[in-house]
């Protein structure tokens, strides 16, 4: 039984035996190019696990002159960086260039990505950083101004193949078996575009087989090994804001099917599910809003039933929720109407409140005229009396335009018959 997992046993060595990333690694890209010619300059590869970026480094590191380090973001500080910038120092002497690779550089703290800045702006290192993370967050401003970004995809079902049929055979550990993938799909589908998990699944597989010669994989073997279905979901990191903007603008865009979908991964990923019902609260008001006035209610009283009973039983409720905001008809009309007026707060001058709409609960407020003139419109027929609410600077100034959708059809029907100098 080998020492060193199966990952590391078949990684590719040169871009020739590199599977995937054809964008990034094609015959006439720019990365190849530069690979090939050795003028290298920093830069990061961004991508999800499994993707190829640690085989990327190894690769370069296999066909350069320079000297090459790796050091893992989670282990490594500032010491370490710089004791490998002294080295670079002296390599610069004899005018060898040196790479540093830090893996999961999302994991070092601003400080430590500072004290990489004098030596990546001057040339003294070549940095090569690899992160899971959007680096747009996760990498100051000044260390990406001069680090090129790559962007790796999740590898594809065929690259997976490719890269499976390549490891049976030259693995000399697996070549001693007959391995049979029954269920091949689904062993791509659950390693989620990560080669690497693809492999230790195998691998793991081949071991659970009390080493008969014959292996035959099938879906039963595959989750026995797994114990549970594993889904990449981080709950700190991108993928997390990506799952929830597509979520919420399923239900914008009154898809419940697609909706539905996107809350199962937040479920099965783990997410919290308070967090997800407060989204919906913010969205029945922002997207909804008077076109079904209800569905602000409905979506506090899911938040309130989701605390009270938590989780399994709470994803139903959250399902009836999610299928009812998206289902509902669709408004904006409150959320730009806030907008606009925080835009003409904020842009221009606060006027004083006019007097007629002044309380007055002194007399020497009465007797400066607070309150005078206001007209209670109870007093009138209807309830209404038309009359001047906003600063004399302001007058029929225009904020709430009612959409014609749902409900907020029949309040804008109510304020044109009220307010007839007005655009509704």
């Amino acid at each position: 039984m080998p020492d060193i997992p199966l990952a590391e046993r078949v990684r590719p060595n040169t871009l020739d035996d590199f599977f995937g990333q054809q964008k990034l690694v094609g015959r006439n890209s720019f990365f190849r190019k530069m690979i090939e010619s050795k003028k290298l300059s920093s830069f990061i590869l961004w991508g999800p696990p499994g993707s190829g970026k640690t085989t990327l480094a190894n690769i370069i590191a296999n066909s350069t002159d320079s000297e090459f380090f790796q050091l893992n973001a989670v282990s490594s500080g500032v010491k370490e960086v710089r004791e490998v910038i002294n080295l670079a120092e002296k390599n610069k002497e004899y005018n060898k260039n040196t790479i540093l690779f830090i893996d999961e550089i999302h994991r070092f703290s601003k400080s430590q990505q500072d004290s990489l800045l004098a030596a990546v702006e001057k040339g003294t290192i070549i940095l090569i950083g690899a992160t899971t993370e959007n680096p747009s967050f996760e990498v100051i401003p000044p260390l990406r101004s001069r680090a090129r970004v790559y962007v790796l995809d999740r590898l594809s079902n065929e690259d997976l193949d490719h890269i499976l049929k390549n490891a049976i055979a030259k693995d000399k550990f697996l070549s001693g078996f007959e391995i049979e993938l029954v269920d091949k799909e689904f062993l791509y589908n659950i390693s989620n575009g990560d080669a690497r998990e693809m492999l230790n699944i195998i691998e793991s597989c081949v071991f659970s087989s009390n080493e008969n010669s014959e292996v035959k994989i099938t879906k039963e073997m595959i989750t026995e090994v797994l114990n549970s279905r594993k889904i990449i979901y981080d709950k700190a990191g991108e993928e997390h804001y990506n799952i929830i903007s597509a979520f919420i603008k399923s239900i914008r865009g009154s898809d419940p099917d697609a909706a539905i979908y996107w809350l199962a991964r937040m479920i099965d990923g783990g997410e919290d599910p308070l967090f997800i019902a407060r989204r919906l609260i913010i969205l029945a008001s922002e997207d909804i809003g008077n076109a079904s006035p209800n569905a602000l209610l409905l979506a506090e009283a899911a938040y309130s039933a989701v605390e009270k009973i938590g989780m399994p039983e709470g994803r139903i409720i959250l399902a009836q929720i999610t299928t009812y905001l998206a289902a509902s008809p669709k408004s904006n009309s409150s959320y730009m109407a806030i907008e606009k007026a925080l835009d003409e707060v904020q842009n221009n001058p606060n006027h004083p409140v006019p007097v007629h709409l002044r309380n007055a609960p002194t007399s020497l407020m009465k007797n400066l005229g607070y309150g005078a003139d206001y007209k209670y419109p109870h007093d009138f027929k209807g309830n209404f009396i038309e009359q001047d609410y906003f600063p004399k600077e302001l007058q029929q100034r225009q904020f709430y335009f009612p959409s014609v959708n749902g409900n907020e059809k029949s309040i804008l029907e109510r304020l044109k018959l009220l307010w007839k100098n007005r655009k509704y």
